[in-house]
């Protein structure tokens, strides 16, 4: 009878070895203000993301930015006009990532745009297309306040309006 056990043995262990292997790898934690890496947008489980918010607002005030998920909050800043600002992190295993910010400036009111997420920012076939690096103007226009902008210019920005009714 023990000899017979054998085999599941070593699949049980092959499997939860695999498995410790695989949820190590995993950085959860990583949510950073780092510079751009290089490489090109990309569509895959557990993909690492870098937002990048850029001040743009027609008035040229200083944008307040509080941008928040389920697991991390940045906190209030303070991005002077033409400066940027950013973050990255890794999409959920279950693709639910989603990143909310509050926007604030002089004389530009109080508003709010999901900044990320996945259904529209890591969609293999979407519009606007997935992206690594996804780069963000806010306060181009009153029409539409926030645009994101592709790594190819001739794709053109892909504008949104504000989300001020949740």
């Amino acid at each position: 009878m023990a000899f017979t056990d054998k085999p599941h043995l070593i699949l049980l262990f092959m499997m939860s070895s695999t498995l410790i292997l695989f949820v190590s790898a995993l950085d959860l934690s990583n949510a950073s203000a780092e510079t751009p890496s290089s490489g090109g947008d990309g569509f895959l489980p557990l993909a690492e993301k870098h937002v990048i918010i850029r001040n743009k607002v027609s008035n040229k005030q200083i944008l307040n930015v509080h941008c928040k998920s389920s697991s991390d909050d940045f906190g209030m800043i303070h991005i002077p006009w033409n400066g940027s600002w950013s973050f990255r992190f890794h999409v959920k295993l279950w693709k639910t990532t989603r990143y909310h910010c509050h926007f604030t400036w002089y004389k530009g009111g109080s508003h709010y745009f999901t900044i990320f997420k996945t259904s529209r920012d890591d969609k293999e076939f979407g519009d606007p297309p997935v992206c690594k690096e996804c780069i963000w103007d806010v306060g181009r226009s009153i029409k539409n306040p926030v645009c994101r902008v592709p790594r190819d210019p001739k794709d053109g920005p892909y504008c949104f309006k504000w989300e001020d009714n949740p």
